[in-house]
């Protein structure tokens, strides 16, 4: 029986989309739609996505423009986005809601920036468990020495590979926290 590389890199895959969903939920200073993906409100009694409540759009750099299909709704969205303290402003006209990203103060960015180190090990230990699993998985298979050998080789290079390609989305990321 050989190895099931395939399945590790389907984890890591995995992995990697959850890393980058997490770095996009921190703030840069320009308007990214992926921070209000944690925002639920209250919907006719059931705690609802605000995408599924609303049309979110990007008006201009620094601004997030929210449309409810229901205009009744303006103020739960504000107070769902406020109690989230995400660090941005909400203004509502009659139409829906603007979502404002303020500038970032130095202060602010060294301490997203720290998030975002923090974000990147998270990532890397989540990595180190999918590797104790595969070699686990290569132990655990009746396989020749040779075969072993080589299957831990290709299990080290994919977390390698892996870990290349976290740090250099983190680099990215933090460039941005700093830059914009």
């Amino acid at each position: 029986m050989m190895f099931n590389i395939n399945e590790l890199q389907n984890k890591l895959q995995e992995a990697n989309e959850w890393f980058k969903k997490e770095l996009g939920t921190l703030r840069t200073g320009r308007a990214s739609l992926i921070i209000l993906d944690g925002i639920h409100i209250d919907s006719y009694g059931t705690k609802t996505p605000l995408n599924q409540v609303a049309n979110i759009s990007i008006e201009d750099p620094k601004t997030i423009r929210i449309t409810p299909w229901d205009k009744g709704q303006i103020q739960d969205i504000e107070r769902a986005i406020a109690i989230a303290d995400l660090g941005i402003s909400t203004s509502a006209d009659g139409v829906g809601v603007r979502v404002i990203f303020p500038d970032m103060t130095t202060e602010r960015r060294i301490e997203i920036s720290k998030l975002a180190d923090a974000k990147l090990e998270e990532g890397k230990i989540r990595e180190r468990q999918i590797r104790e699993s595969a070699i686990n998985d290569i132990k655990s298979d009746d396989l020749s020495d040779d075969d072993s050998t080589k299957a831990k080789e290709d299990v080290q290079k994919a977390i390698d590979d892996t870990n290349k390609e976290f740090d250099s989305i983190a680099k990215i990321k933090k460039e941005e926290i700093i830059t914009l």
